[in-house]
């Protein structure tokens, strides 16, 4: 139930269409039993049952409910007939029953409208929580939870949703005000057969309910094994050279085969429970209609009716309109469960609480001054720790630069800078200050960011590189296209500053791909700057416009360096040695090849002189 209120809550919003939704379902409601309580008039004429001794005397006194109307058609009925015969009178009742069926289709096709409004409004506020949360989410969470099970949560799952929130309104709203109005009606006519229909009614709709009920577990599995799917379709997009290069096309097809075979079976497990509801509530309203034939031909043939036979077909009528939003709510429920499963799904991510708590009411970070500092810091993603102790500090304006052989740590210690992970032990400190303690944002707006792998956007080459702002100036791209050696490439591509880079930049080279990259970092104009093995991915005539780019980029600012090819950091300040997550030597290039330490072994597996 937790659940489904919170489903429900995202209708909450669209405060000004549920009032109008909610008239327009009675209105619909009221005339389309209005449209079957004329038929019985109609009957009495055909079946010559009418006497002009019941005709009313005077119209009756306006009130506001079905009685009324049906008094007031009586008395118009009759004056019709006594002055055009019982011709007259019919047409008056087909004239009537067009108008109410008009009125009546009407306000059903408003009712639609208005629920589509109200679904797909409140589809777009779950796809925003979600979109958001998850973007909001740290680094951490994204090792731990695979992508394409994300995407499916996020497409799937909420397209299930969608239709949940519209069965749900269906059955809070329309169709149980549809049957008190039916159920109003079929009183009117006869409150004994009435009662026979609502003691049976809900016992098949709970046969259909417990039915319904089964539907979510398999609902469960279902979702979870298209998230599978989703993973294994994107992790063969994304490795489709891999997959070529390595002939393993057939190995591959394999594994998604096994998936798609899991899933069909599921989906038809779960496809058997739900068509189960259908065939079930027809066959029951079967049953309940041979009943009712039973019970009122009896009150007509009786030597005493009870009921006349225009009134018994009126209300044959009405209850079969009764089965309609009855089997309704029996096929809505259905879909509700369904609908549970993927909402369950989907606030698994929403109520996942980040492990980076922002700080937004902290301090706000205006410029850095001092030094960045790293105190007695370890760190463990599960149980070991892959930091140990690591302390050093970075003053404005200097670089260090972190090397060591790979898996020691050195990305680790990279990725606590900009607040990806927090420490387990010690602080890092900005100025003197604890990171937590400063607003999130203001720290990162400070900070520069060049990776091994370049990561880029299916956009042009402008948005790339001045990424989060909505209207550039392009001659700043362009001076910081020029900085990072970049200028010259774009001008060579089809339409400049406005090509499309492909997804991934899949249209450019790896060193043309990087030169972006550090435009971006130049156009964000940073303070410190952070460079993971910016250009060990590339080959020599690459690396060295690349890195000539990033000396440029480095010029007056404080930089943390991580290098795998050491040739590129010897005259950093400070130069780490870290293995095994901890800070083995220190010192600049000469001070430590003067040691013919590790750093000196190092050097030498690279045959640098």
């Amino acid at each position: 139930m937790k659940t489904y209120l919170r489903i429900i809550s995202y209708a909450k919003g669209l405060g000004g269409y549920i009032p109008l939704y909610v008239v327009s379902v009675l209105l619909y409601a009221f005339f389309s039993v209005f449209n079957i309580a004329l038929m019985a008039p109609m009957f009495e004429v055909l079946f010559n049952q009418t006497d002009a001794s019941s005709a009313p005397a005077a119209l009756p006194a306006f009130t506001l409910d079905v009685n009324y109307l049906l008094q007031a058609f009586d008395y118009y009925f009759y004056q019709i007939m006594a002055t055009h015969g019982k011709m007259g009178a019919l047409k008056f009742v087909g004239a009537a029953l067009v108008g109410a069926a008009f009125l009546s289709n009407i306000f059903r096709y408003i009712t639609s409208v208005l629920l589509a409004i109200i679904r797909s409004r409140a589809i777009q506020g779950v796809r925003a929580d979600v979109f958001n949360k998850v973007t909001g989410l740290d680094i951490g969470y994204f090792t731990n939870e695979r992508k394409g099970d994300i995407m499916s949560r996020i497409t799937n799952d909420v397209q299930q949703l969608e239709h949940t929130i519209q069965d749900s309104l269906r059955v809070i709203l329309l169709e149980p005000i549809q049957l008190i109005f039916y159920f109003i009606a079929l009183y009117s006519i006869s409150p004994l057969l009435m009662l026979y229909t609502l003691v049976l009614l809900p016992l098949s709709g709970g046969l259909i309910a417990a039915i319904a009920k089964r539907l979510k577990k398999s609902a469960v599995l279902t979702q979870g094994a298209m998230g599978k799917i989703s993973y294994h379709v994107e992790e063969a997009i994304s490795g489709i050279r891999l997959i070529k290069a390595f002939t393993a096309r057939e190995y591959i097809n394999k594994k998604f085969k096994k998936e798609i075979e899991n899933y069909a079976n599921l989906s038809i497990s779960m496809t058997k429970k739900f068509d189960l509801a259908s065939p079930m509530s027809e066959f029951l309203g079967v049953l309940i209609v041979a009943g009712l034939l039973l019970l009122g031909g009896s009150m007509v043939l009786s030597d005493n009716p009870t009921l006349t036979g225009s009134g018994f077909i009126t209300f044959i009528l009405l209850f079969a309109r009764v089965l309609q939003p009855a089997k309704a709510i029996s096929g809505s429920l259905s879909g509700i469960q369904r609908g549970l499963a993927s909402a369950e799904r989907i606030f698994e991510i929403t109520d996942t609480k980040p492990t980076i708590i922002e700080n937004n009411e902290g301090i706000e970070l205006k410029s850095f001054e001092k030094a960045i500092e790293f105190k007695d810091v370890s760190f463990k993603y599960e149980d070991e720790y892959v930091l140990k102790n690591i302390s050093f500090s970075i003053p404005k304006g200097k670089t260090v630069a972190l090397v060591g052989m790979s898996g020691g740590g050195k990305s680790t210690i990279a990725d606590l800078l900009p607040r990806f992970y927090d420490p387990n032990e010690g602080e890092v400190q900005l100025d003197g200050i604890a990171l937590p303690k400063y607003n999130l944002n203001s720290i990162r707006q400070k900070m520069g960011i060049v990776t091994q792998e370049s990561i880029l956007f299916n956009d042009t080459i402008i948005n790339n590189i001045a990424f989060g702002m909505e209207q550039p100036n392009q001659e700043v791209v362009i001076k910081a296209a020029k900085i990072a050696n970049a200028h010259e490439f774009i001008m060579q591509t089809p339409r400049g500053y406005q090509t499309i880079i492909g997804e991934d930049g899949a249209k450019l080279s790896g060193g043309q791909r990087q030169r972006l990259s550090i435009a971006r970092a130049v156009m964000k104009n940073p303070d410190i700057l952070i460079l993971d093995e910016a250009t060990s991915a590339l080959d020599t005539h690459s690396e060295r416009q690349v890195q000539e780019a990033i000396t440029n980029l480095m010029s007056h600012r404080t930089s943390l360096v991580i290098a795998h090819r050491l040739s590129t950091i010897q005259h950093a300040d400070e130069i780490l040695v870290v293995e095994k997550g901890e800070i083995t030597e220190r010192g600049n290039h000469s001070e430590l090849m003067k040691k013919g330490g590790r750093y000196k072994q190092l050097q030498d597996l690279q045959n640098i002189k």
